[in-house]
């Protein structure tokens, strides 16, 4: 049988969403479950796409439910990571600061970052950097800015303190910060 409109754009978007998925959950099988949950339940009912969204912030839109979900399911589960490279000193952080808090140097101008953001290769630059982060910086930046969850969710979820999320979150935007600089606003 025939794959429907609807079906082949799904699967044209299977990579977009498997891709944000792995981000996030940072296991391949957990993700491609979240992805499979998520075009299931877009196949179930095709008909609550009301094309009020483009299709893609629809499926999103439940893959961050999904993800929600999978991570509640496996909080108690332990995955093994090569060594943590979000723990001590960062040298990053001294590299962009003075001892009294200032930038070391003058941020780099980044035009109309409005602008920037409806711009699809930007926002390939932002997934790549993203995607470099260490993965526990990673993972929490994505729950805090992309799920939107509160710093009180998230700390709850993970079992950390209020300081130690700040930190991770700081330090996951200075990286981000860098990488952009480097990746996008210096080749303007």
């Amino acid at each position: 049988m025939p794959m429907t409109d609807f079906e082949q754009q799904l699967v044209a978007l299977r990579e977009d969403l498997l891709r944000y998925a792995r981000l996030q959950l940072r296991n391949a099988t957990w993700a491609e479950d979240a992805v499979s949950d998520t075009l299931l339940a877009a196949l179930a009912k095709p008909q609550a796409f009301e094309g009020r969204s483009q299709l893609k912030t629809w499926l999103v839109g439940i893959l961050k439910h999904k993800i929600i979900d999978s991570m509640r399911l496996r909080k108690r589960e332990v995955v093994l990571d090569g060594g943590s490279e979000d723990d001590g000193f960062d040298p990053l952080e001294h590299m962009a600061f003075k001892a009294d808090g200032h930038f070391a140097q003058r941020p780099s101008d980044w035009g109309n970052p409005e602008q920037d953001l409806g711009s699809r290769q930007f926002m390939a630059v932002l997934d790549a950097c993203t995607e470099k982060l260490p993965s526990t910086q990673g993972r929490l930046f994505l729950m805090r800015e992309w799920l939107e969850l509160s710093s009180d969710e998230i700390c709850k979820e993970l079992d950390l303190t209020p300081t130690n999320l700040y930190v991770q979150l700081h330090r996951a935007r200075l990286r981000l910060r860098e990488c952009l600089e480097l990746n996008w606003f210096s080749s303007r």
